[in-house]
Protein backbone atom coordinates (compact mmCIF):
# COMPACT_ATOMS: atom_id res chain seq x y z
CA UNK A 1 0.00 0.00 0.00
CA UNK A 2 1.33 3.61 -0.94
CA UNK A 3 1.59 5.96 1.72
CA UNK A 4 1.61 10.20 1.66
CA UNK A 5 3.40 11.92 4.54
CA UNK A 6 0.76 15.27 5.65
CA UNK A 7 2.08 17.77 8.05
CA UNK A 8 -1.62 19.03 9.73
CA UNK A 9 -1.14 22.18 11.87
CA UNK A 10 -3.74 22.70 14.14
CA UNK A 11 -3.91 26.31 13.65
CA UNK A 12 -7.02 27.74 16.02
CA UNK A 13 -10.49 27.82 16.58
CA UNK A 14 -13.20 30.19 16.74
CA UNK A 15 -16.53 30.35 18.71
CA UNK A 16 -16.47 26.81 20.10
CA UNK A 17 -18.96 26.10 22.23
CA UNK A 18 -21.13 23.44 23.74
CA UNK A 19 -25.26 23.39 24.18
CA UNK A 20 -25.20 26.83 23.05
CA UNK A 21 -22.45 27.58 25.95
CA UNK A 22 -18.93 28.94 25.20
CA UNK A 23 -16.27 26.45 25.82
CA UNK A 24 -14.05 27.78 28.59
CA UNK A 25 -10.48 25.37 28.72
CA UNK A 26 -9.20 22.49 27.83
CA UNK A 27 -9.94 21.87 24.31
CA UNK A 28 -7.95 19.73 22.05
CA UNK A 29 -8.27 18.30 18.58
CA UNK A 30 -7.99 14.70 17.66
CA UNK A 31 -6.42 14.21 13.52
CA UNK A 32 -8.04 10.95 12.61
CA UNK A 33 -6.99 9.00 8.74
CA UNK A 34 -8.59 6.04 9.40
CA UNK A 35 -9.78 4.60 13.20
CA UNK A 36 -6.33 2.82 13.78
CA UNK A 37 -4.33 6.05 12.90
CA UNK A 38 -4.82 9.15 14.70
CA UNK A 39 -2.75 12.00 16.65
CA UNK A 40 -4.32 14.67 19.41
CA UNK A 41 -2.73 18.02 20.10
CA UNK A 42 -2.03 19.16 23.28
CA UNK A 43 -5.09 20.46 25.99
CA UNK A 44 -5.18 24.83 25.14
CA UNK A 45 -5.97 25.37 28.54
CA UNK A 46 -6.16 29.62 28.01
CA UNK A 47 -7.84 30.37 25.12
CA UNK A 48 -11.61 29.59 25.68
CA UNK A 49 -13.99 29.34 22.75
CA UNK A 50 -11.13 30.78 20.58
CA UNK A 51 -8.19 28.72 21.19
CA UNK A 52 -4.61 28.82 19.22
CA UNK A 53 -2.84 25.44 19.51
CA UNK A 54 -0.35 26.14 16.69
CA UNK A 55 0.88 22.56 16.88
CA UNK A 56 2.14 20.14 13.47
CA UNK A 57 1.30 16.55 13.78
CA UNK A 58 2.74 14.48 11.15
CA UNK A 59 1.10 11.37 9.76
CA UNK A 60 1.10 8.66 6.76
CA UNK A 61 -2.01 8.79 4.78
CA UNK A 62 -2.65 6.03 2.34
CA UNK A 63 -2.73 7.05 -0.99
CA UNK A 64 -6.44 5.34 -1.24
CA UNK A 65 -8.18 7.38 2.04
CA UNK A 66 -10.90 10.09 0.57
CA UNK A 67 -10.62 12.34 3.73
CA UNK A 68 -9.36 13.13 7.16
CA UNK A 69 -11.55 13.31 10.57
CA UNK A 70 -10.76 17.03 12.57
CA UNK A 71 -12.36 16.05 15.74
CA UNK A 72 -12.35 19.15 18.43
CA UNK A 73 -12.97 17.67 22.56
CA UNK A 74 -12.84 19.26 25.57
CA UNK A 75 -11.95 17.55 28.78
CA UNK A 76 -12.42 18.08 32.83
CA UNK A 77 -10.57 15.65 34.60
CA UNK A 78 -10.56 12.67 32.99
CA UNK A 79 -13.99 12.88 31.28
CA UNK A 80 -13.66 14.01 27.48
CA UNK A 81 -16.53 15.76 25.60
CA UNK A 82 -16.81 16.07 21.53
CA UNK A 83 -17.16 19.68 21.10
CA UNK A 84 -17.96 18.76 16.58
CA UNK A 85 -16.46 17.60 13.98
CA UNK A 86 -15.39 17.63 10.38
CA UNK A 87 -14.61 15.13 7.24
CA UNK A 88 -11.85 17.07 5.48
CA UNK A 89 -12.16 15.65 1.78
CA UNK A 90 -8.53 14.67 0.54
CA UNK A 91 -9.53 16.64 -2.61
CA UNK A 92 -9.20 19.83 -0.91
CA UNK A 93 -5.58 19.56 -0.42
CA UNK A 94 -4.16 17.17 -2.98
CA UNK A 95 -4.88 16.25 -6.25
CA UNK A 96 -4.73 19.53 -8.08
CA UNK A 97 -2.31 19.73 -10.90
CA UNK A 98 -2.40 23.52 -9.95
CA UNK A 99 -0.63 22.94 -6.74
CA UNK A 100 3.30 22.99 -5.91
CA UNK A 101 5.06 20.53 -3.80
CA UNK A 102 5.03 21.20 -0.35
CA UNK A 103 2.37 24.13 -1.20
CA UNK A 104 0.59 24.39 2.48
CA UNK A 105 -3.27 24.68 2.50
CA UNK A 106 -5.16 27.49 4.74
CA UNK A 107 -8.31 25.91 5.17
CA UNK A 108 -11.03 26.83 7.33
CA UNK A 109 -13.69 24.45 8.38
CA UNK A 110 -17.30 24.64 10.19
CA UNK A 111 -17.55 22.18 13.05
CA UNK A 112 -20.85 20.16 13.95
CA UNK A 113 -21.76 18.16 16.78
CA UNK A 114 -23.61 14.82 16.82
CA UNK A 115 -27.08 16.97 15.91
CA UNK A 116 -25.68 18.78 13.26
CA UNK A 117 -25.51 21.73 15.22
CA UNK A 118 -22.80 24.30 14.57
CA UNK A 119 -20.28 24.47 17.12
CA UNK A 120 -17.81 26.61 15.95
CA UNK A 121 -14.83 26.92 13.15
CA UNK A 122 -11.47 25.07 13.01
CA UNK A 123 -8.61 26.62 10.78
CA UNK A 124 -5.84 24.43 9.60
CA UNK A 125 -2.84 24.17 7.49
CA UNK A 126 -2.64 21.03 5.58
CA UNK A 127 0.48 20.24 3.31
CA UNK A 128 1.74 16.64 1.13
CA UNK A 129 4.99 16.83 2.53
CA UNK A 130 8.16 15.57 -0.10
CA UNK A 131 9.07 13.18 2.68
CA UNK A 132 6.47 10.69 1.92
CA UNK A 133 7.23 11.37 -1.81
CA UNK A 134 10.11 9.26 -1.69
CA UNK A 135 8.73 6.41 -3.11
CA UNK A 136 5.46 8.24 -4.54
CA UNK A 137 6.86 9.94 -7.15
CA UNK A 138 2.72 10.86 -8.36
CA UNK A 139 2.37 11.72 -12.01
CA UNK A 140 -0.93 11.35 -14.55
CA UNK A 141 -1.30 7.38 -15.47
CA UNK A 142 0.32 6.51 -19.30
CA UNK A 143 -1.67 3.59 -20.26
CA UNK A 144 1.23 1.21 -19.41
CA UNK A 145 1.29 2.53 -16.08
CA UNK A 146 -0.31 0.13 -13.19
CA UNK A 147 -2.76 2.57 -11.15
CA UNK A 148 -2.52 2.61 -7.78
CA UNK A 149 -5.59 5.38 -6.82
CA UNK A 150 -8.58 5.81 -9.16
CA UNK A 151 -12.32 4.42 -10.24
CA UNK A 152 -13.56 4.71 -13.48
CA UNK A 153 -17.96 5.54 -12.72
CA UNK A 154 -19.13 5.05 -16.08
CA UNK A 155 -18.22 5.86 -19.53
CA UNK A 156 -19.69 5.77 -23.00
CA UNK A 157 -18.06 4.48 -25.40
CA UNK A 158 -17.90 5.82 -29.38
CA UNK A 159 -17.81 9.92 -30.83
CA UNK A 160 -21.65 10.47 -29.94
CA UNK A 161 -21.06 13.34 -27.49
CA UNK A 162 -21.66 10.73 -24.26
CA UNK A 163 -20.67 11.76 -20.70
CA UNK A 164 -17.83 10.32 -19.45
CA UNK A 165 -18.00 10.44 -15.15
CA UNK A 166 -15.00 9.94 -13.60
CA UNK A 167 -12.11 10.28 -10.58
CA UNK A 168 -8.40 11.04 -11.98
CA UNK A 169 -6.45 7.98 -11.65
CA UNK A 170 -2.87 8.89 -10.14
CA UNK A 171 0.51 5.92 -10.36
CA UNK A 172 3.21 5.94 -7.97
CA UNK A 173 6.60 5.33 -9.25
CA UNK A 174 9.85 4.58 -7.65
CA UNK A 175 12.46 7.99 -7.89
Amino acid sequence: MAFLTLEITILSAENLCVNKKPVKKNSFVVVKVDPSNFKSTRAESEGGCSPSWNQKLVMAMPMEARFITLQVLSKAGSAKRVIGSVNVPVSDFFGSHNTAEDYAHLLSYRLKNEKCDKTGVINVSIKVSDEGRHLNKLRPCSPSSKPVVGLAVGEKKGCDGGVVTGIPVWCASRA
